[in-house]
């Protein structure tokens, strides 16, 4: 459903103003990344002189009464009975229903981003003692944000739940928040570079199932791809089809572009449709993206019938994700600490943990030690004594990609967008969304805020946020050729905010599969997660918090071993 064509309906209600829109049932409204130091990711802040913001802000709430969003989202997809989701619900249950500790661990985790965090509130729901440690003043990893003086949230990136995040859905019922995910249209939408300010649809029809609604969907747009095209990426699908998961995973060693090529696809069918979707999914070309990925994303949205049906957060991640994750932890017995960046793991004499040094000069000693943080963080880190293991020198071709998020807050409401995720097709940014549109507490009805994807970013990210800023209004002046200009001469800038991530989220090139570690590490007691490690989901939210449920499947089908070993060194010390 275009924007534009929202049917909203007003009416004062206790001197405010209650939005209604479509004809759709109301949904109620419930209350990253880590880089290096000297480089952390948090965004820089320019405001162009347009008079005072919080002035402005007061004055116009005193003329119009302050908004209350009551809906403008799609009712929650019926996600619950697919196979991904039980399976998710029945690994999530095991930690619940398991034995209770007789002596509960204390699990110290580095990195409280989505890996750190669902490691700690699994292990806490297992009844173990998890101590969590966060380098930086804020909570997410990789879905950390930000509020500026005047009241704003800016992120790390833009972040999409889809309908095929098993571990994700079942985290948010947990948690008891389902409510705070905004489901849009099931509908991917691209911008037309051929036709400025034009955009094509896929469209899935709610009463197909899968695979059928995706077949459709691409059936349908004669737009992007003709059919011959079509015809030819089908026949070259087939292998993908009929060999399963088996043959998706040898697909690793090749690139998207080479697979296509190999496959009889048509380049235009890369140029149309690919390159969109690989900076999406991992923020570089199909050139270097690993077709596994892509293949894995296919899987999952034609198998699927939500799968690929998309939500919004309702507001900043670290308060309306992460925060109640914290919450339970607590509840639960288990600690989180910010501000508690660790300088090195120190070791006993048989090469084992012995502690986590910190910058401020604490210890902090445990039964067990998880490194939840990005791989670069662990490889920087990592002993020396360590550095030779296989399964950690594997690790040397992982590493993180670059990524630029950018917001920009313009002094008019653009017309030309969708209440949507938007596939931009530029050269230079991936994907983008006026968030004052799809995201309740971002919502403005008088001024567009563009959150975007600025990807490849390779070649920019030691580039200045103003070079950024003009790069980026020359894009967007293609897809709002008649709302937007690079000099500014129409739509104007309020004010903006650039967020580098000079390392995010493992560069998914062919050949890395193989390198990717399992949660159990080959030193005892020392465990790891993150989505670089091995579960299927790759680089995703996804794939993080999955990550975390796997380590804890590892910790408390180790608790013997680990019991055993605790007591063993605590005689050595009595008796040394």
């Amino acid at each position: 459903m275009n924007a534009l064509n929202l049917g909203w309906h007003c009416k004062s209600v206790d001197s405010q103003t209650t939005l209604r829109c479509g004809t759709y049932p109301t949904c109620s409204h419930q209350t990253n990344a880590l880089a290096f130091k000297g480089s952390e990711s948090m965004g820089h802040a320019l405001k162009i002189p347009f008079g005072n913001t919080s002035a402005r802000r007061r004055l116009r709430n005193h003329i119009h009464p302050p908004l209350r969003v009551v809906c403008v989202d799609y009712p929650r997809p019926d996600l619950d009975n697919s196979v991904n989701f039980l399976e998710a619900a029945l690994l999530s249950s095991s930690f619940r229903s398991s034995p209770r500790p007789s002596k509960p661990l204390k699990v110290v985790i580095a990195g409280a981003g989505l890996a750190g965090l669902s490691t700690a509130k699994y292990l806490a729901d297992a009844g173990h003692k998890p101590v969590l440690l966060e380098a930086r003043d804020v909570l997410g990893g990789k879905v950390a944000a930000w509020k500026d003086d005047d009241g704003d949230w800016y992120e790390t990136g833009l972040h999409i739940f889809f309908g095929a995040y098993p571990n994700v859905q079942n985290l948010f019922g947990e948690l008891g928040i389902n409510d705070r995910l905004q489901w849009k249209e099931h509908s991917m939408i691209f911008a037309m570079p051929n036709k400025p300010g034009e955009f094509s649809r896929f469209d899935f029809p709610e009463v197909l199932p899968a695979p059928l609604n995706g077949i459709l969907a691409i059936l349908k747009n004669n737009e992007m791809l003709t059919w011959p095209e079509k015809v030819k990426f089908a026949i070259g699908l087939l292998p993908a089809m009929i060999g399963g998961q088996a043959y998706v995973e040898a697909q690793d060693g090749f690139s998207v572009q080479e697979w296509m090529r190999k496959q009889g696809v048509p380049d235009r069918v890369t140029t149309e449709v690919f390159i969109a979707m690989s900076k999406a999914l991992n923020f570089i070309n199909p050139d270097e993206l690993s077709m596994q990925c892509i293949l894995i994303a296919l899987n999952r949205f034609l198998q699927e019938k939500h799968g690929s049906k998309m939500a919004f957060l309702d507001g900043n991640p670290p308060e309306r994700l992460c925060m109640p994750i914290v919450d339970h932890i607590q509840s639960l017995g288990g600690e989180v600490k910010l501000n508690s960046r660790i300088k090195k793991i120190e070791l006993n004499d048989d090469g084992t943990v012995k502690r986590f040094l910190l910058n401020s000069g604490d210890v902090i000693e445990g039964d067990v030690y998880v490194f939840a943080t990005p791989v670069d963080i662990l490889k920087l880190l990592l002993p020396d004594n360590w550095k030779e293991i296989p399964y950690f020198k594997k690790l040397e071709k992982l590493v993180g990609v670059p990524v630029i998020n950018v917001h920009i807050w313009f002094d008019r409401k653009l017309k030309n967008t969708y209440d949507h995720l938007l596939f931009s097709r530029s050269p230079l940014l991936s994907v983008y969304a006026d968030m004052s549109q799809t995201c309740k507490e971002y919502y403005d009805p008088k001024q567009s805020m563009l959150e975007l994807v600025f990807a490849p970013a390779e070649e920019w990210i030691s580039r200045s946020d103003s070079e950024i800023i003009d790069a980026t209004m020359g894009e967007l002046a293609k897809l709002f050729p008649d709302e937007i200009s690079a000099d500014q001469s129409k739509a104007k800038i309020v004010k903006y905010h650039v967020v580098k991530t000079p390392r995010s989220v493992y560069k998914t090139i062919p050949d890395c599969e193989p390198c990717r570690p399992l949660q159990r590490s080959p030193i005892e007691g020392f465990y790891l997660a993150g989505d670089y490690t091995k579960q299927k989901y790759l680089a995703s939210m996804e794939g993080a918090v999955l990550s975390g449920k796997l380590c804890t499947q590892a910790i408390v089908q180790d608790y013997e071993l680990l019991v055993a070993r605790g007591q063993r060194e605590l005689t050595e010390a009595t008796m040394g």
